[in-house]
């Protein structure tokens, strides 16, 4: 852990020797303000609008031949950026592809690798996890006629903010065919020990299934050497791929072949696809896990912000986005500690994500003043302001004033005006 000193010219020192502080160019920040909610929604980048202009180009000169063009780049737009992604999870490029939501990917893969047999019918969760998750697991048993209340095993959180891996590996019982959690939690930034977990499942004869929402393109991951099954994530966090942006999708090489719960045209063998036979050639790699036609626009920003992480590095990205955390959470210490903030997440470097989970009693009415201050977080309930300094766009002089504002508002009580009433988006 790096020794850190107080005031503003240390936080400019530390700006003066980062060597990604470029990459702050290359996105949309907006003067005045200093944006710490990458972790729910990135900023635009320019090498993302820039990919979107193209294709909108593409499509304004080509129409119906945009399909063609650039040896068949955007009908295969799905396996294009899934090999750009594939670095970013440690995996080979057939085993990543880009399709659909989270949500709806969550749903093909239960409903492919979710073959209750015997006595393994159950599926391992935690109670921490994000709600779409559980929604479409619980959907997913329910379409095979099974009850989500005796089919879904719940690891609960001792503390309300962590999940204890002992608590997940004394829960891999003979009944579990599937675990399934999240990388990181969304609340408490915990970074949860991938490799083992999945290592003492595949020794009970266990699937593997990983949500990396709140980790990709903040956390390095490598699925091969932990030898997960398959993993879904979304782009438009940390990947900066724009609102609502299309997911993603891996697929170990070993379950290449696997019937596919939820199949469409576009998982299909592409040789034999526009010969619309009414029996599926189901594609040989993780395209078959694709179904309708992909949508170009909602995938275009993530081909841009692609070609920042492979200039930037995802190990470089890591080292500063823990450095900035560490910062902020040495700040907390030093100067918020006194007006009843509170750091909510793991302190190991090993054991959390690219966000503090700052807690505090009036956590929703301060996030509201923060942001008539030009401070962008977000809250999740009960007690948690979110703070994501993302590394590509996110300084150490930004850290330190979004302290100097934390302060002021806590001090002042300025967070009173604000009403408790929760908004529709928080």
């Amino acid at each position: 852990m790096q020794r850190h000193e107080l005031g503003l010219p240390y936080a400019r020192s530390l700006d003066e020797r980062d060597p990604l502080r470029s990459f702050r160019e290359r996105f949309f920040v907006v003067d005045g303000e200093i944006y710490l909610d990458g972790n729910s929604l990135g900023l635009c980048s320019k090498d993302g609008e820039a990919a979107i202009l193209r294709l909108l180009d593409v499509w304004k000169t080509q129409g119906i031949r945009i399909w063609n063009v650039e040896e068949g780049k955007y009908f295969l737009y799905p396996s294009f950026l899934g090999k750009k992604v594939a670095p970013l999870v440690g995996a080979d490029a057939d085993e990543v592809t880009v399709t659909n939501s989270t949500t709806i990917n969550i749903h093909q893969a239960i409903a492919t690798f979710y073959q209750p047999q015997g006595k393994r019918v159950k599926i391992l969760v935690d109670d921490l996890n994000f709600s779409t998750d559980r929604y479409a697991i619980d959907s997913q048993i329910r379409l095979k006629g099974l009850d989500p209340a005796e089919i879904v095993q719940v690891v609960r959180s001792r503390d309300g903010r962590t999940i204890d891996e002992d608590d997940v590996i004394a829960a891999m019982s003979d009944e579990i065919a599937i675990v399934f959690l999240p990388s990181v939690l969304y609340r408490s930034a915990q970074l949860l020990d991938m490799a083992r977990i999945t290592r003492e499942a595949h020794d009970r004869g266990i699937l593997v299934g990983w949500d990396l929402c709140h980790s990709i393109g903040s956390v390095p991951h490598d699925l091969k050497a932990i030898d997960a099954d398959f993993a879904v994530w979304c782009n438009y966090k940390y990947l900066n791929a724009g609102p609502g942006a299309v997911g993603g999708l891996f697929v170990n090489r070993k379950h290449f072949g696997k019937a596919v719960g939820l199949a469409g045209w576009h998982g299909n063998r592409k040789s034999t696809q526009f010969q619309l036979l009414q029996t599926f050639e189901q594609a040989p790699d993780a395209d078959a896990f694709l179904t309708g036609t992909p949508p170009l626009l909602g995938m275009a920003a993530l081909e841009g912000a692609l070609d920042i992480f492979a200039e930037a590095g995802m190990t470089r990205v890591r080292e500063k986005s823990l450095a900035l955390t560490e910062y902020l959470m040495y700040l907390v210490d030093k100067r918020l500690a006194p007006y009843g903030y509170a750091v909510g997440n793991p302190r190991e470097d090993a054991r959390r994500g690219g966000h503090v989970a700052l807690e505090h009693d009036e956590a929703y009415r301060i996030c509201l003043a923060l942001k008539t201050r030009g401070v962008i977080p977000d809250f999740r309930e009960p007690n948690v302001v979110r703070l994501a300094p993302v590394a590509l766009y996110v300084s150490f002089e930004d850290v330190h004033r979004c302290v100097d504002i934390l302060e002021e508002i806590a001090a002042t009580k300025a967070y009173e005006p604000f009403s408790h009433a929760r908004s529709l988006v928080v």
